[in-house]
């Protein structure tokens, strides 16, 4: 299962690169040729997060005490991603001095505001998204943790099952041992009252030979 994890992580590693690369170009270029770019950039951020959700799946299945180290890898994949995610944003507003000047030769002071402005709603979004985020990763804490504990109370319900088995194990060897004493002690109070009888039979016996012996004499 690790070996799926490091793959998919060999993959993460190589897609974020690239795409630090190509985030980097954006603001330098302008027309067609930007867009295309963005476009592709857009594909790829795409795959990143898929990749994202794919290693979290399989941290999801790792057993919890050796899933410590790999949840502290994720945070740092997410946290590399959420940078991306706003390098990728900005670079989309952002021109280089050359294309700004360009574009907007000397309106190019007059555009700071407009560009300050959604610099700023950018950000706000920005803030927004990592909320979501957080409450996202508390939400599959959460669901870690509820897990956990329902394997607990599974493996306690299992210990309880057995523990019942054995307790009516022992009763029913407790009710055999019980009716054999009873039949051990049935049969010595029998013994003892035939050999009363016996002892009754041989001193009645003892008694009628010695009177009928004076008798004779």
């Amino acid at each position: 299962m690790s070996s799926d994890f490091e793959t998919y992580e060999q993959d993460f590693g190589t897609l974020t690169a690239e795409l630090t690369s190509k985030i980097g170009k954006i603001p330098k270029l302008s027309g067609d040729e930007k867009k295309h770019l963005v476009v592709n950039v857009e594909k790829q951020m795409e795959e990143a997060r898929e990749l994202l959700e794919q290693m979290d799946l399989e941290v999801r299945d790792i057993p919890p005490q050796s899933r410590g180290m790999y949840s502290n890898r994720m945070r740092s994949y997410k946290q590399e991603m959420d940078k991306l995610e706003t390098d990728f944003k900005r670079s989309r507003i952002a021109y280089s001095d050359e294309v700004r000047n360009e574009l907007l030769g000397d309106d190019g002071n007059s555009s700071e505001s407009q560009r300050a402005h959604l610099l700023d709603n950018t950000e706000k979004l920005e803030r927004s998204s990592r909320r979501l985020e957080a409450g996202y990763q508390i939400a599959v804490e959460t669901e870690q943790v509820g897990q956990e504990i329902l394997e607990n109370l599974s493996h306690d319900r299992e210990k309880i099952q057995r523990a019942r088995e054995r307790l009516r194990e022992t009763d029913a060897n407790l009710g055999k041992s019980s009716r054999i004493l009873t039949g051990m002690l049935r049969r010595i109070i029998q013994n003892r009252i035939l050999l009363f009888v016996l002892g009754a039979v041989i001193l009645f016996t003892i008694i009628l030979a010695i009177y009928f012996s004076v008798r004779r004499h």
